[in-house]
């Protein structure tokens, strides 16, 4: 069977937000993430991430839907200073950091509209 789908390696994940303006400045002053570009005309932006291909694009609606579907995961160096940096900056977190002993540690955290994020550490080798 397989795929002859042929993909060209970037990456854009879609989030809804109700205030672009809020939203942009939160990924901006929160996570670090640059705007890319802004149509004010049809509700979008997309701003760059520091993981290489990979976008965020905002959505701009009267309610945003943010339950269920995908959750983005960021992996990170040091996921203590990562969490604490970003608690320092009033980001709600989901409990506390889980640690699956081998594998991996994560931290879940919410934006201002309610999506939710995890952050991760990889525990092997």
């Amino acid at each position: 069977m397989g795929c002859s789908i042929k993909y060209q390696g970037d990456l854009t994940c879609a989030i809804q937000c109700a205030d672009m303006t809020a939203a942009i400045e939160w990924y901006q002053n929160v996570l670090g993430f640059q705007l890319q570009y802004r149509v004010d005309e049809i509700g979008w932006c997309e701003l760059t991430t520091p993981v290489d291909k990979v976008t965020v694009g905002i959505s701009q609606v009267e309610k945003p839907e943010v339950k269920g579907g995908a959750t983005l995961v960021f992996s990170v160096e040091d996921i203590d200073k990562a969490r604490s940096e970003l608690e320092s900056k009033d980001v709600r977190f989901d409990g506390d950091t889980m640690t699956i002993e081998g594998m991996v540690r994560l931290a879940t955290f919410f934006d201002p509209d309610g999506n939710k994020y995890m952050l991760s550490k990889s525990l092997q080798g």
